[in-house]
């Protein structure tokens, strides 16, 4: 493996860390500082480990316009976030460039939008890549050059996924992770899924029938554009009380497969650019955390 392109979900690196470490924790201003120093360890952590040829921090809208207008209920039943997290939030990307690491802004699109981009983008230029992040729709990008980091149970470590490892956890392939929560749902996003369909059966029909269209087409549905339907396809658990809770629901699901879809955006390269040992330590300790500015300025 070459030298990887470090992707990080900064928002969800931010989130993980905020909660995960005590509020004791206290930066020059005198107040909570955990979210930025947590997010720093673990990127200098999977720096240590991996030698990644540049990082690159992705931000974006906490919920992407299009997303919400196909559902409502997309991101609505979360938390707002908290007020000491917020002002580190807004002094996240900043922190970041002083390490050398690139900020990469998807705008009104989310930051799965910017890392799915750029993930494929290196992959396609022949580069290797890492994704640093714990949600479960970018491991549609897994591919023999992208990987993932995710977490390792309720621990602070990360552990890497490939696609043997996609299809140990969800039954399905990366190909096919857009497809499954469509009909599992997922319910950190708020994405319901189709009623009646639990996450075994959900993969085994794509086991099966190998995409959302090829089992509402089993399911005896209507085509995404008014096809006329078949006849269903029974059995390996497609059964005819099933087949007809999807004919019924077929339309819903398919917007929920519009609403988990990762989409290609706009977005700059990522340069090639070794970690700034010193620039971060000038900004740890400006912040007020002198052990990481110290840790920096020794290695």
């Amino acid at each position: 493996m070459s030298r990887p392109l470090l992707l990080v979900d900064l928002p969800w690196v931010l989130y993980r860390a905020h909660f995960a470490l005590p509020s004791k924790i206290r930066g020059a201003d005198g107040e909570p500082i955990g979210a930025l120093l947590g997010a720093a360890r673990t990127i200098l952590s999977e720096i240590a480990e991996h030698d990644p040829a540049a990082v690159c921090c992705a931000i974006g809208a906490e919920d992407a316009t299009h997303r919400v207008k196909l559902l409502p209920a997309y991101h609505a039943h979360r938390d707002p976030m908290p007020e000491a997290l917020r002002r580190r939030w807004d002094q996240a990307p900043a922190f970041c460039e002083a390490f050398g690491w690139t900020v990469r802004d998807g705008g009104e699109m989310e930051a799965d939008d910017v890392i799915a981009t750029l993930a494929r983008r290196r992959r396609d230029a022949g580069g290797d890549v890492l994704i640093v992040s714990g949600d479960r729709d970018l491991m549609a990008c897994i591919d023999e050059r992208i990987r993932m980091r995710r977490p390792v149970g309720k621990g602070p470590g990360l552990t890497t996924v490939d696609a043997a490892g996609v299809e140990a956890a969800l039954g399905v392939r990366p190909d096919q992770v857009t497809d499954l929560i469509a009909l599992r749902g997922d319910q950190s996003d708020g994405i319901p899924g189709a009623r009646g369909v639990g996450a075994k059966t959900a993969a085994r029909l794509l086991v099966t029938h190998d995409s959302l269209e090829g089992v509402l087409l089993a399911a005896g549905a209507e085509g995404p554009n008014g096809e006329p339907a078949q006849e269903p396809v029974l059995g390996d658990g497609l059964t005819p009380r099933l087949a007809a809770l999807l004919r019924d629901q077929a339309a819903s699901v398919r917007r929920d497969y519009a609403v988990a879809l990762l989409h290609e955006i706009e977005v700059e390269d990522v340069p090639d650019r070794e970690l700034d040992r010193a620039g971060g330590a000038a900004a740890a300790e400006e912040l007020g955390m002198t052990r990481l500015a110290a840790d920096l300025r020794a290695s």
